[in-house]
């Protein structure tokens, strides 16, 4: 499994409805990639989000990024959405599952 972590903070004057509608796209595109495991995003009290993304490997992950509709909605998180972001990306050195049994 290889990890993507998207960590940012929106402008204060995007567009909601465009935002939301460009995120909806990408992770309907994400979704038909190969190699494509999950996707989920939190928003935190403070507005910061994280995004993490699940990916069969670091192939994958690459493949998704050069994918031209979601190189282009990367320009346009940058100027139109974005206020700053971090990306980290790799492969969990560690990892614990826990699974409850249900009698």
């Amino acid at each position: 499994m290889y990890l993507v972590v998207f960590r940012n903070r929106k402008r204060a004057d995007i567009d909601a409805a465009a935002y939301s509608a460009d995120a909806v796209q990408m992770e309907a595109l994400a979704h038909a990639q190969p190699g494509f495991l999950s996707f989920k995003s939190y928003t935190a009290t403070d507005g910061e989000v994280i995004a993490l993304s699940e990916w069969a490997d670091m192939d994958a992950a690459l493949a998704w990024r050069r994918v031209a509709e979601h190189a282009e909605m990367q320009a346009k998180g940058r100027t139109d959405y974005y206020e700053s972001y971090t990306l980290y990306a790799g492969t969990p050195s560690r990892v614990h599952h826990f699974n409850r049994q249900t009698p």
